[in-house]
């Protein structure tokens, strides 16, 4: 399987089971440089395990996966150097101030080296105030602990920034700024960014284009425009209703 220079993520044929409970069920897609990609579908899809074979922390049961043109599993250390990534239930070490939060995230990628510079761009893209990073991140809300999170994830500017559920849990305030954050740092610095949700609005407003997923099965992938006019929905939400042959969703 060779890799052109514009694709950063080639699944091919990806399989992965537990024990008997077959999750990812021939998995095929591509993720090019720059765009913003969403996996979408309802909980129990298969989101989070397609995340983390991505990410390099679980193997998978069979099939290829390639990121920046390394293999997965055999070349994860190599990923790793290149690759950010935020779980979906990421936590904050609550004794720490958000500015230590940041500075012990960038130290994992980077060592000693260019730290304050890299902590400078992660308080730009949180937008919390220098006195509200002082805190201890245990008097933080949810929002807050997020925008720290995601800040963390994209601050050191990964090639690949792998986001789980960005958003979940969120008011509508923080989830929008959380939104705003991703769509801007992707356009000003090139990241190519994945992220899964089951926000149906979400993925509209801020992917390039999105796979939607249902039981372990990609059904469609492609702009929100082509899935649209494919399924002959007025909405991605009907859309999927009807790739997914009228199941619960």
């Amino acid at each position: 399987m060779r890799l052109s220079n514009s694709v950063v993520v080639r699944v091919l044929n990806l399989r992965k089971s537990f024990g008997k409970r077959e999750v990812l069920r021939g998995i095929n897609l591509e993720v090019t440089e720059g765009e913003v990609f969403g996996i979408v579908g309802p909980n129990g899809a298969g989101k989070t395990t397609l995340l983390r074979i991505v990410a390099g922390l679980l193997k998978p049961s069979a099939g290829e996966v390639e990121v920046l043109g390394f293999r997965v599993p055999k070349d994860v250390d190599k990923i790793r150097r290149f690759v950010s990534y935020l779980p979906e239930e990421a936590n904050l070490y609550g004794r720490l101030t958000g500015f230590e939060n940041m500075k012990l995230f960038a130290m994992t990628y980077f060592g000693s080296k260019n730290i304050d510079e890299i902590v400078r761009l992660g308080v730009s893209i949180a937008g919390i105030s220098e006195q509200d990073l002082k805190r201890k991140a245990e008097t933080y809300s949810k929002g807050m602990s997020r925008r720290v999170a995601v800040a963390s994830t994209l601050m050191v500017k990964p090639r690949l920034a792998i986001l789980d559920e960005p958003t979940v849990g969120l008011d509508v305030v923080s989830a929008r700024y959380v939104r705003e954050i991703i769509k801007q740092f992707a356009k000003e610095f090139g990241t190519t960014i994945i992220f899964s949700s089951h926000n149906m609005f979400e993925v509209s407003k801020l992917c390039d284009r999105v796979a939607l997923i249902h039981s372990g099965r990609i059904v469609a992938v492609g702009s929100i425009e082509q899935i649209l006019a494919d399924a002959g929905a007025g909405d991605l939400e009907e859309a999927f209703v009807k790739l997914a042959g009228g199941e619960n969703a």
